[in-house]
């Protein structure tokens, strides 16, 4: 989906995470279709600030973006940003991410994912917005195994905290629709990779690993399988997303609240992608086989996810459909451009 220029023109949307891998993206798409983007982000170490660094540099060049540098768990620096802006839409990716990560160092998970979304809840509370989006993730399908992942399945069984923080943001912000009538969206997201993606993600450390000759950590000897979803498909999915406000109508297939202008809607595929053929499509587009080190299964990992895009395409008239091959590419060619 292309961004029609001018598509947004007089909006003003304000994008938490915006120096992180996703806000970033959809950042620099809203600005080029017309809106004025207030990006929030603390530059957390959680990974090298530079990166994040060279996203801003590219999002300060458009005259419609301003940033303020402050945590989301900063009510007071938060309400004074939100009011300077007044924006009219609200899209929340800001969030301690990782899997694994949630499990060595737990407090910034509930910091940062519950009270940060909190407080973005609290202050369209008080100043209300068209439409508040936030981000989820397919991790609080947690133990489920029945594919695919439909929206309407139980979500009470998640493996790792950043999966139950990320489910309690979703009951959370339904609370607050109800009881304030804010036209609430939540996307649950599927392995989203592609160009200015964060290090810490497979692509990224299987790359950077293999141009250096060292071997990568292939877990569960590789028998796993992901709903793989490129950047663009994904950005283009949740802008478009922007202008389907809940409201009391449901469609076919619907998430819709009985109570609540609330819904929860998948971004992915549906299209499951084995993790050696993940791999296979990394080491075509480098030119180099990988040295796998093959390992167990980590704590808090699940075996598989593939995502039910009914919904979506119901809501959207699409759905992601970037193939692994193509999107691995032009990774490639990000990385290599920009890491040499």
């Amino acid at each position: 989906m292309v961004m029609t220029m001018g598509k947004f023109n007089d909006r003003r949307i304000l994008v938490t995470g915006a120096a992180g891998f996703i806000g970033f993206h959809t950042a620099e798409q809203l600005l080029q279709a017309g809106a004025s983007v207030l990006g929030v982000d603390n530059f957390t170490p959680y990974y090298d600030v530079s990166l994040k660094e060279r996203r801003t540099d590219i999002l300060s060049q458009h005259p419609g973006y301003s940033l303020a540098r402050i945590s989301i768990g900063d009510r007071p620096a938060l309400a004074a940003a939100w009011r300077d802006f007044a924006p009219d839409t609200v899209i929340h990716f800001a969030a301690q991410a990782g899997v694994r990560y949630s499990i060595e160092e737990p407090e910034p998970y509930i910091d940062t994912n519950i009270t940060g979304t909190f407080n973005l809840l609290e202050l369209a509370r008080h100043h209300p917005v068209r439409h508040f989006l936030a981000a989820s993730t397919s991790s609080v399908y947690g133990a489920n195994t029945q594919m695919p992942f439909a929206e309407t399945q139980r979500t009470q069984t998640p493996m790792s905290l950043y999966a139950a923080t990320k489910g309690a943001t979703e009951l959370i912000g339904h609370s607050y629709s109800h009881l304030y009538g804010i036209p609430t969206t939540f996307f649950r997201f599927f392995t989203v990779y592609g160009p200015w993606g964060r290090p810490d993600m497979a692509l990224f450390k299987f790359a950077k690993a293999m141009l250096s000759g060292d071997p990568i950590d292939v877990y569960n000897n590789g028998e796993m399988a992901r709903d793989f979803t490129y950047i663009d498909d994904l950005v283009a999915a949740l802008i478009a997303l922007a202008d389907v406000v809940p409201g009391t109508t449901p469609v076919a297939g619907d998430t819709l609240s009985p109570v609540a202008p609330f819904r929860v809607v998948n971004i992915g595929g549906g299209k499951p992608t084995p993790l050696m053929d993940y791999i296979a499509a990394l080491e075509a587009a480098l030119g180099i086989e990988a040295k796998k080190n093959l390992l167990p299964m980590q704590p808090g990992d699940v075996l598989a996810t593939e995502a039910s895009p009914d919904l979506l395409r119901t809501l959207i008239g699409s759905v992601p459909t970037t193939s692994v091959v193509d999107g691995v590419r032009a990774f490639v060619d990000w990385y290599r451009s920009h890491h040499g």
